[in-house]
Parts: C-alpha cells; structure tokens; sequence
C-alpha cells in the first residue's frame, strides 16, 4: 500500500496521528533500515537556557528559512492532585525530561521540544507572578470567534523529522516504554501529569499533499505537492519573523524564557481553492499588490527570505481596498507586527493538523507577553477596513472567510533551568 518517498512520508504521518504502542511497532518496521536516532547529551547542563532557542538545530531551505519538524506533538497536561506541585513533583517531572535530552540529540532527526505553563497552573499558587508578565488567561480575540480555551497546567510540544523519535518519546513519557533510545525511563511523566489532549501534527512540502483526502479541503485535491501548508504556499519567511532573541525575556525571575500562545484553527478550503483563482489567492494571503505585479510564482519560493511585504504595501492597505476591494491577511498582520524600530514582533512556528480527520492548523506564537499577540491578531481581524463597502468582516478581507478558531490556550515557556514545575516567584525548588 504505501511504495516510494511519498508514500512513505503519508505512511509516518498517519502513525503520529494514530498514536499507541502499536503505531510504534509499525513505524520501527519500517524504519529498520534507516540510520540509527542520533543520541543526546550525557550533560544536559550543556543544552541551551532557552527551551524556545530551536533555530540553530533545525533544517533551513536554501533562503535560510527555518524549517519546523515534519512530524510534532502537543500534549496538553494537567497536575494529577488539587494545590501546588511538590518537590517529588519536580523530581519526577525533572527525571521524565532528562531521559529525553540523553536521548535524542537536540535536532531535527533527533527531538526538540519545550515544556510551558497556563495562568491556571500558576493560580495554583499563594504567591502572584511577577509585576509586568504578561500572562493572561486565553479570551476571544475577535467578535466573530467562539473559541475554547485551553486551561490545563502545562503544554509539552515536541518535535522530529523522524517520527519513529517522536513516537518514542511519546510512549517513553507515558509509561508505555522502559526505555528511550536506549536510556533507562526511571519516572515518567504520566507519574504526575495526565495527558488531557493530545494533538498531532505536520508541516513540510509534500505533507500537506499526502493529507488532503480530509474535511474542509475539496475533493480535487487542489494543495500542491510542493506546498508546505494546505493552503498552498510557503510562510515563515526569515524576514517576517522576530528572531529569537527578540521574544525573550529580559528582566525578572523568569528572564531567559517567553510566552507563547497556541491556537487551533479549522480550515474550510472549498471556496479558497475552488471559487477563487491563483491571482485571488495571492492577494488575499499576501496583498492585492502581490498579485498585481505577479510577484508571488508557484507556493512562494522565488519569494526567498522575505513575503515580500514593503512599507509602502502595508500602509497602502486603505487604497488598496478601494481599488482592489479587498486586503490581504499578511498585510493587514504587518500593520501590528513591527516595533517603531521596524523590528518583527512575533515568533510563529506553525503546523498543520488532520486530527479528527479535519483539516486544521495549530499556530504556536512566541513574543515577550500575551499582549503582543493579541495586537497582531486585532490587526489581522480587519475590522477597522469595514467602513469600506467592499469589506466585510470575513469577505475581501484576507483569509478569515476560510479559518475558524476552534481553541486558545496562553503560557509561560520557561528557561530550562526552570522548566520543573516552577513557581511564580521563579523558584524551581
């Protein structure tokens, strides 16, 4: 049944979404042949303080995009008893997590992965977080958007380009293996977290292709092969995206570490690839310019490092809405997505979803607090362009005629040092 690369890719993809012992089995049969996983470090002190530092390790294209991992994982975690965690808490948290740096190599064919916390698990606490984080609980961003939030404890998101790693680790956190790439599991995990949801994902040329017999993209199966989202072209162009350094925490008792918001978004792509054309498409992901002047070929690769985005294109927005009578997603975004140094504000690290044979897409944001986000996304919503006849809340106006927000959830990640059930205060122990 499944013969060739692309095959294979569908074959490994459908084994992280399933999930289980079993899925395991069948991947390491199929992977017998392949170089060993390549192992972790035997001082974990070594690693990065940064949990979110995954540039470095990861694959980038020859425009120097980052690359995210093929295959990953979001577990959405809760603490198994009412109250603050204990210090047998930490350790067994602690021991769970140092299986995984022996393990697996800090890399794309080896596992990266970062550990972070919800306002609720810090309500868990006496003491208040710090004066000046900007941590609140997740809310609605948008008046036509109902979503649910995600409250549980902790978010553990991992990630692999072998998915027989991240399979492993998996079973290894919860219990199901005794040992991880050849390391000994002495606690795991699940010992004091249970997994309340588990979430899959993908990202990368071909994966999306592989994946579109699901609901919400047409029976045609219109995505490219080359495309490494459903909706048919490249993002995360370096240039448009906040270093790392830039959504790191500076000052406090949690300085070496970030927020991140994750949200859930369904995608409905009948009329995205069926009612509008190439041309259509490009003005409303990018901007009506783009498409004018032809500046988008193919899924965006002759775009290199860059959307292609210029100041005069983003503060054309109200022009360009009454000549072309529409705007574009990433255009709009802009308009909140530089600080007055004309630095990028936000970290995005996307993937898409098939998880309830429903084409999703999970969208992890990183940035120094909660706020920033929410001013990019009251950007992207547009309802400052409605006074336009042409736009209307979700028609002519980027892409929110196709994305629906089905879940938000709002954390702290961290520095590793930290990374053990930390309190407000920064304390780890």
């Amino acid at each position: 049944m499944f013969e060739g690369a692309s095959s294979r890719r569908a074959f490994m993809k459908a084994a992280v979404a399933t999930g289980g012992a079993s899925a395991l089995a069948a991947c390491l049969d199929r992977t017998e042949d392949d170089d060993p996983i390549p192992s972790g470090t035997d001082d974990p002190s070594s690693l990065p303080d940064r949990q979110h530092a995954w540039n470095d390790v990861l694959q980038h294209d020859e425009a120097g995009n980052v690359e995210g991992p093929r295959h990953q994982l979001l577990l959405y975690l809760t603490l198994d008893h009412d109250g603050s965690p204990t210090a047998d808490d930490r350790e067994v948290l602690e021991s769970a997590l140092t299986v995984l740096d022996r393990a697996y190599e800090r890399s794309h064919e080896g596992l990266i992965y970062s550990i972070a916390y919800s306002p609720a698990y810090f309500d868990r606490f006496d003491e208040s977080l710090p004066e000046g984080l900007d941590l609140p609980e997740p809310r609605s961003l948008a008046p036509f958007e109902d979503p649910e939030f995600d409250r549980q404890d902790a978010l553990l998101h991992l990630g692999s380009t072998r998915a027989d790693a991240l399979l492993e680790a998996e079973q290894a956190l919860t219990g199901e293996r005794d040992t991880a790439n050849g390391i000994t599991v002495e606690s795991p995990l699940t010992d004091v977290l249970a997994v309340d949801s588990r979430r899959t994902g993908f990202v990368g040329p071909g994966m999306p292709a592989e994946r579109q017999d699901v609901e919400g993209v047409p029976d045609s199966k219109p995505v490219p092969e080359e495309s490494p989202l459903f909706m048919g072209f490249k993002a995360g162009f370096a240039k448009n995206q906040a270093t790392e350094d830039y959504v790191t925490l500076q000052e406090g008792p949690f300085a070496g570490g970030t927020t991140k918001h994750v949200s859930n978004l369904r995608q409905r792509l009948k009329d995205w690839y069926v009612e509008q054309e190439f041309d259509d498409r490009v003005a409303e992901l990018f901007s009506p310019a783009h498409a004018a002047e032809g500046i988008v070929e193919g899924v965006g690769d002759n775009l290199g490092d860059s959307s292609g985005l210029t100041p005069e294109i983003i503060e054309s927005i109200e022009d360009h809405a009454t000549q072309y009578g529409r705007v574009g997603h990433a255009q709009k975004a802009a308009r909140a997505n530089r600080d007055e140094e004309g630095n990028v504000r936000t970290l995005r690290r996307h993937f898409e979803s098939t998880d309830d044979d429903v084409a999703s897409l999970h969208f992890p944001s990183l940035q120094t607090g909660i706020s920033v986000f929410e001013e990019v996304r009251e950007a992207m919503n547009g309802t400052d362009l409605t006074s336009n006849p042409a736009i209307r809340q979700r028609v002519n106006n980027g892409i929110l005629e196709y994305i629906f927000v089905r879940r938000r959830g709002n954390f702290l990640v961290p520095p590793r040092r930290l990374r053990s059930f930390p309190a407000p205060t920064g304390e780890s122990e």
